[in-house]
């Protein structure tokens, strides 16, 4: 099977127009989100109204991406699954990559680069070092202490802060930094993160002044459910479109990012693209994507996992998975939120659960309920506080918290199974050693350890009866199982306590 390239371009699949090979963007975290949402946005964009919006491409520290994109002279596919069909579609928007691991300085110099008017950033909620009981910047973290330091930064604030820094020093040209990630208030945070590190590096009141007057931080919802890449995954977009591609991305129909229209040095037309909101309301469609999709989402997997459920589908298809998520967007996440005007919470849920069902998309279940040490922070500590204010315990976020614990550091004598094994947990080691320290006997001290062990904010954990409830979870999980401990959060919907 041929390799894709230029030569044998397949145009008819193409979605929207190629990029020049002037460079506008440099974009952080060449993974599969941004292939699958901000790239396609920017080719949709480019279709409508051309400019010089090619993407320089910029990997953290896999090379594999970069090294099939750059055989594939920068272009590759899109794998489309619905409960309808497959399509398979060709994006040609990068025209440069680098591999921010092997060349920091590089990167730091195309920031630094007038021409460059947007940075983008999709390096997921661990990659912003942020202290989890603060959520400022944890400059007691060895990689982000090295960054302030002056070595050559290996963190994403490391590289935005140093390359604002050579940007100032050489042009002062204005620019916008985009975080796409899955964080509360991406742009606002991502603004103070950068501060927080340019105040410890001793950076002078000049450079502070220069970022507060020339440089946006806009925030950003997105969202597309964007699962990983497999064998059967090349294997359909061989069948489908004729060509071999080392890395197409598959993804579900569905697209959505609303942006706040904050640019410094302008932007491509994506207003034109599929499913692109520019609204002064974003920060609310934040929440409601955060709560209602993400939260659910980690639940569905816990849950999922515990009950040897591969995929999201056959998790969320369980009639107890269902139950618990259903009460746990009624009764806990939606009273929560404050609503975009005009939106409908009833439709978009009813949206969600069509979602979820996408087999043909086969989402895996590790790979929603990996990283949840980071991810949980945004999602269930505001929900759970509210109700808890009023005496009322929030039976599904304690589910969550026991389950998500069950599966990434479980109790001693508890097996929670493959699915919850493959999780990826960057604070696995820390969980673990937090409860070595307090010498937990019993279930409820294994708990214990880990909701008073700063894994999750003080505002939360100050409420015992909360901490407890999540013990009491966990051992109903090791002693009769998840469903077990499903069904008895459900009976206990809105309890006082």
């Amino acid at each position: 099977m041929e390799q894709l390239s230029r030569k044998n371009f397949p145009h008819e699949l193409q979605v929207g127009a190629s990029a020049p090979a002037e460079t506008g963007i440099v974009h952080i975290g060449l993974a599969q989100f941004h292939r699958a949402h901000a790239a396609v946005a920017t080719a949709q964009a480019l279709e409508a109204e051309p400019g010089p919006w090619g993407i320089v491409g910029v990997a953290s520290h896999n090379h594999k991406i970069v090294d099939a994109m750059q055989k594939q002279d920068g272009l590759y596919s899109i794998l489309q699954l619905t409960p309808h069909g497959e399509s398979v579609q060709v994006v040609d928007v990068h025209r440069k990559f680098l591999v921010a691991a092997d060349d920091p300085q590089a990167v730091i110099d195309a920031i630094a680069q007038p021409q460059h008017k947007i940075v983008t950033i999709t390096v997921s909620e661990h990659g912003y070092h942020k202290d989890p009981r603060t959520g400022d910047l944890n400059l007691e973290d060895p990689e982000v202490k090295d960054d302030v330091a002056g070595n050559p930064p290996v963190t994403t604030i490391g590289l935005i802060a140093r390359g604002l820094e050579k940007r100032f020093k050489e042009s002062g040209a204005p620019i916008t930094i985009l975080s796409c990630d899955n964080v509360q208030s991406a742009g606002t945070q991502t603004h103070m993160l950068v501060l927080q590190f340019l105040k410890a590096a001793g950076a002078p009141d000049e450079l502070t002044q220069w970022i507060e007057k020339s440089v946006t931080f806009p925030n950003s919802m997105v969202d597309r459910i964007v699962p990983g890449t497999t064998d059967a995954t090349r294997e359909a977009v061989e069948r489908i479109a004729g060509f071999h591609d080392d890395v197409p991305v598959p993804a579900e129909e569905f697209t959505m990012w609303v942006i706040e229209d904050k640019f410094a040095a302008g932007r491509p037309a994506w207003e034109h693209a599929t499913g692109v909101i520019f609204s002064d309301e974003v920060e609310k469609y934040e929440v409601v994507k955060l709560r209602l999709l993400n939260g659910s989402h980690s639940l569905i997997s816990y849950l999922g996992g515990l009950d040897g459920r591969d995929t999201i589908p056959a998790s969320r298809t369980q009639p107890f998975v269902e139950e618990c998520v259903r009460n746990a967007l009624y009764d806990e996440y939606l009273p929560s939120i404050d609503l975009p005007h005009g939106f409908d919470p009833d439709a978009y849920i009813a949206q969600l659960f069509e979602r979820w069902t996408n087999f043909s998309l086969g989402d895996k279940t590790a790979r929603v309920g990996s990283d949840g040490s980071v991810k949980l922070l945004q999602r269930i500590p505001e929900p759970s506080i509210r109700l808890l204010k009023q005496g009322i315990m929030p039976q599904q976020m304690a589910l969550t918290a026991a389950a998500w614990i069950c599966c990434v550091c479980p109790p001693a004598g508890f097996a929670p199974g493959a699915i919850a094994d493959a999780m990826v947990e960057p604070k696995r080691d820390a969980l673990r050693a937090a409860v070595e320290a307090a010498g937990a006997q019993t279930t409820r001290d294994h708990v214990m350890a880990i909701m008073r062990g700063g894994f999750f904010p003080d505002d939360l954990v100050q409420y015992d009866a909360f901490n407890e409830r999540v013990a009491e979870l966990a051992d109903i999980i090791v002693t009769k199982g998840v469903r077990s401990a499903a069904a008895e959060a459900c009976r206990t919907r809105l309890a006082k306590f």
